[in-house]
């Protein structure tokens, strides 16, 4: 039996879509928007969330990204009004596993949800993050840098994979905490905290402060 995640503000189409879900055999929870969504990704484990595109809080492609960021084999079939190639492709480069749009038949979703369940969680992404000499795996939590190999905990590698995405690009303290960590408490300093002790781990200056903004990946 798995469980899904559906997360759509529209009552009466998410009532749908649960009914559906549930008379195929799986176990459903809901969101209405896009923080609770995101929330629930970080607290429970989800074999597929079904994704609306137009959400309150922030939408769905913010979402999926924040989604992916956190664990980047969650498989996400978006499900959109919004029926434009251009959204499509987006949705699907992000890292989405399918892009079902609105209006839909219930067996057409049953049967696309059942076909991405099949697939392998490996078969999602990619298993190493490669950027200058650092290669990250993903399935070990290990960092392997300049003839070294350095082990990482769970939040570490959340942390390090999300940097590694974005190289050169400067990722506030802001963004991180709510890409890695699901919340927006700028009181907290676990940022700080977790980029201090990836530092100790380093055998090379991977990780660049910008002061006031927050940290840059820098090798090439």
């Amino acid at each position: 039996m798995s469980r899904l995640l559906v997360v759509e503000d529209e009552a009466r189409l998410q009532t749908f879509v649960v009914r559906i879900l549930e008379a195929n055999g799986h176990l459903v929870d809901t969101a209405d928007n896009g923080p609770d969504g995101v929330r629930r990704t970080h607290e429970n484990v989800y074999d597929l969330v079904v994704l609306d595109l137009l959400l309150p809080g922030f939408d769905g492609l913010e979402a999926l990204r924040r989604i992916l960021n956190h664990d980047p084999e969650q498989r996400v079939l978006v499900l959109s009004a919004i029926t434009d190639v251009a959204s499509k492709v987006q949705c699907l480069r992000m890292g989405a596993v399918d892009y079902l749009t609105k209006p839909f038949s219930g067996a057409e979703l049953a049967a696309r949800v059942q076909a991405r369940l099949r697939a392998p969680r490996s078969a999602v992404t990619q298993r190493w993050l490669r950027v200058g000499p650092a290669t990250l795996d993903l399935e070990r939590q290990r960092l392997d840098v300049g003839g070294r190999t350095v082990n990482l905990t769970h939040r570490e590698l959340l942390l390090l994979g999300y940097l590694m995405r974005r190289p050169g690009d400067i990722c506030s303290r802001a963004e991180l905490l709510s890409g890695v960590w699901g919340h927006d408490d700028e009181t907290s300093n676990v940022v700080d905290v977790t980029v201090r002790r990836i530092r100790n781990k380093l055998p090379l200056p991977l990780i660049q402060t910008v002061r006031n903004v927050g940290y840059v990946f820098a090798a090439r």
